[in-house]
């Protein structure tokens, strides 16, 4: 059976995932270490785990395998999920998978060190919009589709 995985956190489209799961009939876990408010819809759950870092990234890479969909935009999770053979999307829509998980881990990593080698370059990207929401829902209803039909 399909499960729908948010790394729930961080996540800015949770609200946007919940809709196309209970729409397609998909139970769908939050996972994080708190803070979220209770799913009132019976197909989505809540799944609290312990402080500490990357604690619901462990719980999701544990709990996902194939024919899962996982949302998130922790890369070194998404390459843990890819391997168990589950599909991944980030907030933005981008279908990672096992031919371009390799370079964005290694750009991911490239910047972390010119990040530190310079403690005055600034960082950061766009904000996250409307097109990127719709990019999203457009690749979840894709991804969640194909999910099912396997």
């Amino acid at each position: 059976m399909t499960t729908l995985f948010i790394d729930a956190d961080a996540c800015p489209v949770k609200s946007e995932a919940e809709r196309v799961a209970v729409r397609m009939g998909v139970p769908m876990v939050l996972v994080c270490n708190g803070g979220l408010r209770m799913p009132t819809h019976p197909l989505v759950r809540l799944q609290i785990v312990a402080e500490g870092p990357d604690e619901a990234d462990k719980w999701i890479a544990d709990n996902c395998g194939p024919g899962d969909v996982v949302v998130t935009g922790d890369l070194p999770l998404a390459d843990r999920c890819i391997k168990a053979g589950g599909a991944v999307l980030t907030h933005g829509g981008e279908v990672l998978d096992a031919a371009n998980i390799g370079p964005r881990l290694a750009t991911r990593d490239l910047m972390a060190d010119l990040r530190s080698a310079d403690p005055f370059r600034q960082g950061g990207g766009a904000a996250f919009g409307k097109a990127d929401r719709a990019r999203f829902l457009q690749a979840l209803d894709r991804e969640l589709g194909r999910a099912l039909k396997r």
